[in-house]
Protein backbone atom coordinates (compact mmCIF):
# COMPACT_ATOMS: atom_id res chain seq x y z
CA UNK A 1 0.00 0.00 0.00
CA UNK A 2 2.81 2.49 -0.04
CA UNK A 3 4.17 2.34 -3.13
CA UNK A 4 0.48 2.88 -3.99
CA UNK A 5 0.39 5.79 -1.58
CA UNK A 6 3.42 7.25 -3.13
CA UNK A 7 2.55 7.18 -6.27
CA UNK A 8 -0.67 8.62 -5.60
CA UNK A 9 1.13 11.63 -3.91
CA UNK A 10 3.50 12.26 -7.05
CA UNK A 11 0.60 11.94 -9.94
CA UNK A 12 -1.10 14.80 -7.70
CA UNK A 13 1.75 16.98 -7.37
CA UNK A 14 2.28 16.35 -11.15
CA UNK A 15 -1.29 17.53 -11.14
CA UNK A 16 -1.24 20.46 -9.37
CA UNK A 17 2.21 21.75 -11.09
CA UNK A 18 -0.09 21.50 -14.29
CA UNK A 19 -2.65 23.76 -12.75
CA UNK A 20 -0.11 26.44 -11.49
CA UNK A 21 1.47 26.43 -15.32
CA UNK A 22 -2.47 26.68 -16.79
CA UNK A 23 -3.02 29.57 -13.80
CA UNK A 24 0.18 30.93 -14.73
CA UNK A 25 -0.49 30.90 -18.63
CA UNK A 26 -4.30 31.92 -18.75
CA UNK A 27 -4.67 32.92 -15.40
CA UNK A 28 -6.45 31.87 -12.53
CA UNK A 29 -9.55 32.20 -13.62
CA UNK A 30 -9.09 29.61 -16.14
CA UNK A 31 -9.20 27.27 -12.86
CA UNK A 32 -12.70 28.15 -11.04
CA UNK A 33 -13.81 24.76 -12.81
CA UNK A 34 -10.72 22.48 -12.40
CA UNK A 35 -10.32 19.64 -9.76
CA UNK A 36 -7.73 20.87 -7.35
CA UNK A 37 -10.24 20.56 -4.16
CA UNK A 38 -10.48 16.55 -5.64
CA UNK A 39 -6.42 16.19 -5.44
CA UNK A 40 -6.60 17.80 -2.07
CA UNK A 41 -8.95 15.56 -0.74
CA UNK A 42 -7.14 12.49 -2.14
CA UNK A 43 -3.88 13.58 -0.77
CA UNK A 44 -5.70 13.78 2.49
CA UNK A 45 -6.44 10.77 1.82
CA UNK A 46 -3.42 9.53 1.20
CA UNK A 47 -1.59 10.93 4.27
CA UNK A 48 -4.41 9.25 6.25
CA UNK A 49 -3.74 6.07 4.95
CA UNK A 50 0.09 6.31 6.22
CA UNK A 51 -0.68 7.30 9.74
CA UNK A 52 -3.58 5.22 10.36
CA UNK A 53 -3.32 2.25 12.50
CA UNK A 54 -4.05 -1.26 10.62
CA UNK A 55 -6.23 -2.51 13.03
CA UNK A 56 -8.34 1.11 12.88
CA UNK A 57 -11.40 -0.39 11.50
CA UNK A 58 -11.54 2.27 8.76
CA UNK A 59 -8.46 1.64 7.44
CA UNK A 60 -9.35 -1.35 4.82
CA UNK A 61 -12.06 1.15 3.27
CA UNK A 62 -9.49 3.53 2.74
CA UNK A 63 -7.25 1.15 1.15
CA UNK A 64 -9.74 0.33 -1.08
CA UNK A 65 -10.92 4.02 -1.67
CA UNK A 66 -7.53 4.91 -2.43
CA UNK A 67 -7.06 1.33 -5.29
CA UNK A 68 -9.98 3.20 -6.78
CA UNK A 69 -8.71 6.58 -7.23
CA UNK A 70 -5.04 5.21 -8.21
CA UNK A 71 -7.03 3.77 -11.49
CA UNK A 72 -7.51 6.88 -12.94
CA UNK A 73 -3.70 7.05 -13.80
CA UNK A 74 -3.68 3.13 -14.97
CA UNK A 75 -2.43 4.83 -17.65
CA UNK A 76 0.33 6.24 -16.19
CA UNK A 77 3.60 3.94 -16.75
CA UNK A 78 4.66 3.37 -12.96
CA UNK A 79 1.45 2.73 -12.43
CA UNK A 80 1.24 -1.47 -11.20
CA UNK A 81 -1.74 -3.84 -11.83
CA UNK A 82 -1.55 -5.45 -8.20
CA UNK A 83 -2.92 -2.22 -7.15
CA UNK A 84 -6.67 -3.02 -8.71
CA UNK A 85 -9.53 -3.00 -6.42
Amino acid sequence: MDDLVKFLVARIMDDNHAYAYVADTLGGESLLDSHLPMLDLIEQLAHDCTTMHPSDSRSAGLEYALRVLGQSYAAHPAYQQEWRP
